[in-house]
């Protein structure tokens, strides 16, 4: 087989990997999840260690990591905050060449992106960005694998995000760029997309004719929609602008009004967990087009392809 050509590589954002390398992760977790339908067994990972250092809790993420590892025959070995103090009791560097001594390949979930940035300068093993404040590129893997599977192509759809241009929102605004879709960012005055973000999809969405937009209303961001998307209004460090953020996203709920703007066949989606009643109503996360859990269950095939990729394989 050819060597991969993500061998020993970081992938802290989306735009770590050209459009020809985002497809092929794509095309690899497909690949992934048939043959794990199928009953292929893979001992791929044997004796690999994934080193999980995480400043925050997660359900999704940590649990898809390391069952991507003990399916390949490897092990994830999760680090809590307590254990490494990240930046604080233990030097960003510091921690970086040490772990490189023990583990093949680091995945983090951070507060901010410039501790996972460090990180990947310093260590001499791949680095997964799990979450950071700036981005959170392993989701939006799963996120267009989801689509695909749903609708069968990406070039010319419309995702259409509905709230905080957070982290989610700027993944998403970049591979979309990568992949040819559309992503309109639907989000109240001061919770735009960065402009700087913004400028980074420029480039990819000119050759794949992508349009990504940052908008203002959502009946606009809802008109030919092939799929939606919400994300929680405060997430975690945001605990005390919660009240602020409820009246400020007053009206940005994703529910069945919204929907009977879109497509007919429009896609339900949200990385989980959910604050239903706020960012989107319950009754429309358990519909036929609801792909909720197809996502969950992506985080699982897009990360193991991912690692396939990153050690070689």
């Amino acid at each position: 087989m050819p060597r991969s050509p993500l061998r020993g590589r970081s992938y802290v954002s989306v735009n770590d990997l050209s459009i020809d390398e985002f497809r092929l992760v794509l095309e690899t977790a497909a690949d992934v999840k048939r043959r794990q339908q199928q009953g292929e067994v893979s001992r791929r990972f044997e004796g690999k260690t994934l080193g999980l250092v995480f400043q925050k809790p997660s359900l999704r993420t940590r649990v898809s990591f390391e069952v991507a590892m003990n399916q390949e025959g490897g092990r994830g070995l999760y680090l809590s905050p307590a254990e490494v103090g990240l930046g604080e009791r233990e030097a960003v560097d510091d921690v970086a060449l040490v772990l490189s001594r023990y583990v093949d390949a680091i995945a983090a979930r951070v507060f901010g992106h410039n501790l996972v940035v460090d990180l990947a300068k310093h260590a001499s093993v791949p680095v997964i960005n799990a979450l950071s404040d700036w981005e959170h590129p392993c989701q939006a893997l799963a996120d267009l694998q989801t689509i695909r599977e749903r609708k069968g192509r990406l070039a010319g759809l419309k995702l259409s995000f509905i709230g905080d241009g957070n982290n989610v929102a700027a993944s998403l605004a970049l591979a979309c760029a990568k992949t040819g879709m559309h992503f309109d960012c639907a989000s109240p005055a001061g919770y735009e997309l960065p402009p700087a973000l913004l400028d980074q999809c420029k480039c990819d969405a000119k050759k794949t004719g992508s349009v990504i937009r940052q908008v203002r209303d959502t009946k606009d961001a809802a008109k030919g929609c092939d799929a939606f998307y919400g994300d929680v209004w405060a997430s975690m460090g945001q605990e005390r602008e919660r009240e602020k953020r409820l009246c400020d996203f007053k009206g940005y709920t994703i529910d069945r009004a919204l929907l009977a703007i879109a497509n007919p066949d429009a896609l339900v989606l949200h990385c989980l967990p959910a604050h239903y009643g706020e960012e989107i109503q319950r009754d429309v996360t358990r519909i036929p087009e609801s792909a909720i859990w197809d996502q969950a269950e992506n985080r699982l095939h897009a990360q193991k392809a991912l690692l396939l990729l990153l050690l070689g394989f």
